[in-house]
């Protein structure tokens, strides 16, 4: 049985389409999958055991990477199609049933939209498979490290970046004697052409507490290693919601982007932003989404501290939770 399987360029997006994927491998286990997207996010896919081969992506003018897609994908008979990107793909193969994604609903989670397209109820978790080689190595590299807060500074654009100096401050709030992870290691994270962006972060703390992972661990790894986190706190980006996906908790930080499509999912997963929603950040007369300025600076530093505390005071799964009014 042969399965495609096209997501997204996108890696926050693509994270969130392996709930997918998952859901596909559960009610076709033996099937080969083959897995279209985005160069950026096809890492994510490398140690999937049951994706035989990965077709990414490069955009080219005039659709070339579609029709490149096609002449890699037209030589088989498809049991299944799965376009999340709704192209006309599917419609130009030979295949038994197709699933293509129509237009998303504004006011719901992109997690809900995806479980309508495949005729779920409930939002389907993401997924991500790691190697035991790729678990082991960042076992190893976080091996008496513990607590470990784990900080993702950077964005794709720095309209949605939280301040440097204010992700320092509230790591040294949250790693003081008196914090909510004492002496906890500091790990920062970001890719390769983000470290100067990460940088000041890394020079406002001290040298002994911080792991500096800027640039030089993969997504696959990144993924294993935030398996391993205490807390995770992040912009809106791709390393937030595989810090979802890995079980970590995990808080978003939201200023110029919408919270109701594209918050963390998971049991141990929350956002913050500042007093103004979305709606009134990108309506404002002096948003422009080119331009260099952040949108970020009305989330103070007291609201992240108390929305993580707040995040790690939640019970894990499986552990009693307390009524109202502290009766248990």
């Amino acid at each position: 049985m042969r399965i495609l399987f096209v997501t997204s360029t996108r890696i926050g997006d693509a994270v969130l389409s392996t709930g997918v994927l998952a859901h596909l491998h559960e009610l076709y286990p033996s099937a080969e999958f083959w897995v279209a997207c985005g160069v950026p996010a096809a890492p994510l896919f490398a140690e999937t055991p049951f994706v035989t081969r990965i077709l990414p992506m490069k955009k080219e003018p005039w659709a070339g990477h579609w029709v490149k897609l096609w002449l890699a994908t037209c030589g088989r008979f498809w049991d299944v199609i799965v376009d999340l990107r709704g192209s006309g793909l599917a419609y130009a193969l030979l295949g038994w049933r197709r699933v293509v994604a129509g237009p998303a609903d504004p006011n719901e989670h992109r997690l809900q939209h995806l479980a309508r397209v495949m005729g779920e109820v409930a939002p389907l978790p993401p997924r991500l498979w790691t190697s035991e080689a790729t678990r082991a190595r960042m076992a190893a590299m976080v091996a008496g490290r513990k607590p470990l807060l784990v900080l993702g500074p950077t964005a794709n654009w720095i309209g949605k970046a939280w301040p440097p100096e204010r992700f320092a401050e509230l790591a040294r709030r949250l790693t003081a004697r008196t914090g909510a992870l004492p002496a906890a290691t500091i790990a920062i994270l970001c890719a390769p052409n983000e470290r100067a962006a990460a940088a000041p972060v890394i020079e406002a703390l001290p040298p002994a507490q911080v792991l500096d992972l800027t640039g030089t661990i993969g997504l696959l790894e990144a993924h294993a290693l935030l398996a391993h986190a205490d807390l995770y706190v992040g912009n809106d980006s791709g390393l937030m919601h595989l810090a979802a996906a890995a079980g970590a908790p995990t808080l978003g930080l939201f200023g110029p982007s919408p919270d109701i499509n594209y918050s963390p999912f998971g049991p141990r997963a929350a956002f913050v932003r500042g007093p103004r929603s979305f709606r009134e950040i990108v309506s404002d007369p002096a948003f422009n989404h080119l331009s260099a300025d952040r949108y970020m600076l009305d989330l103070a530093v007291d609201a992240v501290h108390a929305a993580a505390e707040r995040l790690l005071a939640r019970p894990r799964v499986g552990e009693p939770v307390a009524a109202e009014g502290g009766a248990a």
